[in-house]
């Protein structure tokens, strides 16, 4: 878009998990969000079984919105093996739905990608031994490099990045342990330490924990619907943050 601002708000959820039984809650909470946003972003798992007829619906609601959507698959919206379909559906709608590419909006860098599994640090999958772990180690790497790829492609003064799985341990504290590898992979984490990054958003982790940093000091936000329901029970579940020159985050 060509028309920028000095000062954007964001509001970031992701994990709607779209049925038609939560339609109603759906619309209510984008509804919210456009209301108090520029731009709106949607970090994975936008339908719960991967249906088609589930994008249907999150598309109906995004289609009415007055905000500009960036959005990126999860894990979910892969399990009917039908993500074409669900890309397709929201994009029609208007979503710029990021798989290792970027967007421009009133001025600010956007850049998605799903990210994998793997784990955390020292922890983390290594790609030896047998051809499936190599090929799971495959998939995490070439992901972080859609992430890379995405970030390099940006000339905007502010890039805020957008993922499903998380980057760092930090914000998947609070799920079990033994899921920890699951839930994202510090693969992700080596493109946001390598180019300026305002602020990441991310989800999966329902039960982690809301805010970490990377090791380069880069914001990490984990905005599963779930989780922010936790931890603020009297407002609607999404992050809202103030972008400019310096950005600033309202509380």
């Amino acid at each position: 878009m060509a028309n920028k601002k000095d000062r954007l708000r964001l509001a970031a959820v992701a994990d709607l998990h779209c049925t038609q039984k939560s339609a109603d809650s759906t619309r209510n909470l984008l509804s919210a969000m456009a209301n108090e946003a520029d731009i709106l972003l949607l970090g994975g798992d936008l339908c719960d079984a991967g249906m088609p007829e589930e994008a249907e619906i999150l598309a109906r609601e995004i289609s009415i919105l007055n905000a500009p959507v960036v959005a990126v698959l999860g894990n979910h919206d892969y399990e009917a093996g039908k993500a074409s379909e669900i890309i397709k559906i929201l994009s029609d709608a208007g979503v710029n739905l990021l798989d290792g590419q970027s967007c421009e909006i009133h001025g600010v860098g956007f850049a998605g990608a799903k990210g994998f599994a793997g784990g955390f640090g020292e922890r983390a999958l290594q790609s030896w031994g047998e051809t499936t772990i190599k090929t799971f180690v495959h998939e995490a790497v070439e992901e972080a490099l859609k992430l890379e790829s995405a970030l390099a492609a940006l000339r905007t003064p502010q890039r805020i990045a957008l993922l499903h799985y998380s980057p760092i341990v930090e914000t998947v504290m609070g799920e079990p342990p033994e899921i920890f590898p699951f839930l994202g992979s510090s693969r992700l984490e080596d493109p946001l330490n390598r180019y300026p990054v305002a602020a990441v958003f991310h989800g999966h982790a329902h039960r982690g924990s809301p805010e970490g940093m990377t090791k380069a000091g880069v914001r990490v936000f984990n905005v599963a619907k779930s989780l922010l329901q936790n931890v603020s029970s009297n407002a609607l579940p999404f992050k809202i943050m103030e972008i400019d020159s310096t950005y600033s985050e309202r509380k």
